[in-house]
């Protein structure tokens, strides 16, 4: 969903200049008044969709063509790095060494999703094998502490805090001096609001007091053009390392915090885009104008999968292989492709894919999948791993302990079979990543 609405209108555009018989002045200036219309609709600023639009149309009408490629593919070539330019660019990614301690603080006004957005960045330091901890030094809301440590207790990570401390500066130093082995300690502070002086004063004193390695503003995404103030006034009291735009899962209203940049001249280095903790990735302008604009991101779809990937034993991976491929294993790919995130977000970074499927279809997949995990749920261990056993009296009581009806679990068993079958096949064509190659030694 992220910027589903601005990439929509921006890909429906392209395809104007695609299907046009010439690619002329005319069809130019209509284009970039389409991509007008969309960034505007984002709440990006107005100088800069001027900006953009402006050298999107020069480069377009005056370029001279690069060797081999149309006019057609020229334009939305421009598009792509216009936008992408006005993105960052380049990634410029978060510095993470192991047995060297580095120390990020968190800032942001109250309600922008920092606290949610610590955790978050702890969990995917912690993915890449670093041993993060968090503290909290927010003694100015009620509960933020108890929010911190429920979240870091899901993911199994140590938090430093104080609920009767005042005084955010000594916090801060009795968490770090705690944290001393740890590879990356992440402070959470108080929510301040650009106009409260007093919390932006204690801010620059906190800043001063543990020399943070970098510190980061945590932009909610759905505040629109307000995100370009919000920048300003925090770069002027601390300046500002990076941002994190949090949120942007389902506004339209996104491209205002992603002008944000602009306006301080920091690069996103992260943006939120769900609710779980997982739902975080590092920032790269190339990969993000990609799903955009339709182009997908393999890249991405990738690293998705290696992170959530369930490692199979050597024993097990023979039977499966076999043929011995079981509800069971194939509940355990439900498993992993909920760890990656919605059906819908994992289709964006597939080519082509983004804005050519109904969203009726989506959803008719993605409650498929859901309704079939529940399904096998309501199996008993013999069922699952000897799905031959199943008669007409054992799918009516699954059908009825999952709330599904018989044909639906007649359809999942079908689907089974169907895996089983591939999974064998895969087999007999002795495709080199399954007979040997990549897999641990002696997996013949």
């Amino acid at each position: 969903m992220v910027l589903e609405r601005l990439g929509s209108s921006i890909y429906g555009a392209l395809r104007k200049v695609f299907k046009a018989a010439v690619v002329d002045e005319a069809i130019v200036k209509e284009l970039v008044h389409d991509i007008q219309r969309a960034l505007l609709q984002a709440d990006v600023n107005v100088q800069l969709v001027l900006n953009i639009s402006k050298r999107i149309e020069d480069r377009a009408l005056k370029e001279e063509l690069p060797p081999g490629i149309s006019r057609k593919e020229h334009v939305v070539k421009v598009v792509y790095e216009e936008i992408t330019y006005f993105l960052g660019e380049k990634p410029v990614p978060l510095k993470m060494e192991q047995g060297k301690r580095r120390v990020l603080m968190l800032v942001g006004i109250q309600g922008s999703g920092k606290t949610t957005a610590s955790a978050k960045l702890a969990r995917y330091l912690q993915k890449r094998g670093l041993n993060p901890a968090l503290i909290c030094v927010d003694t100015f809301r009620p509960g933020a502490l108890d929010q911190l440590k429920q979240l870091a207790k899901r993911i199994n990570i140590p938090v430093y805090g104080d609920s009767q401390a005042k005084n955010a500066i000594d916090v801060a130093r009795k968490g770090l001096k705690e944290f001393k082995n740890r590879d990356f300690v992440i402070i959470d502070t108080s929510g301040r609001h650009k106009e409260e002086k007093s919390l932006i004063e204690e801010m620059k004193k906190l800043e001063k007091a543990i020399k943070p390695d970098e510190v980061m503003l945590v932009i909610d995404g759905t505040i629109g053009q307000q995100a370009a103030a919000q920048a300003k006034a925090f770069h002027e009291a601390t300046p500002i390392g990076s941002i994190l735009v949090a949120k942007l899962d389902g506004s339209a209203r996104g491209g205002g915090a992603l002008s944000a940049v602009a306006a301080i001249g920091s690069p996103i280095k992260f943006i939120s885009t769900g609710e779980k903790t997982g739902d975080i990735e590092a920032f790269i302008p190339s990969r993000f104008v990609g799903r955009l604009l339709g182009m997908g991101d393999l890249e991405s779809l990738i690293e998705k999968v290696r992170e959530a990937e369930i490692k199979v034993p050597e024993k097990k991976a023979k039977q499966i292989l076999s043929g011995k491929f079981t509800l069971t294993d194939m509940y355990d790919q439900f498993e992993a492709m909920k760890g990656m995130g919605t059906f819908r977000r994992l289709l964006k970074m597939l080519p082509g894919m983004s804005y050519n499927l109904p969203d009726e279809m989506i959803d008719m997949a993605q409650d498929r999948l859901e309704k079939w995990h529940v399904i096998i749920q309501s199996m008993t261990p013999k069922e699952r791993e000897n799905p031959k056993i199943f008669s007409s009296s054992r799918i009516r009581r699954v059908a009825r302990g999952s709330g599904a009806s018989e044909k639906e679990v007649k359809e999942l068993l079908k689907q089974y079979n169907v895996m089983r079958r591939m999974m064998k096949q895969l087999r007999r064509k002795k495709m080199p990543f399954l007979t040997g190659k990549g897999l641990p030694k002696g997996f013949k």
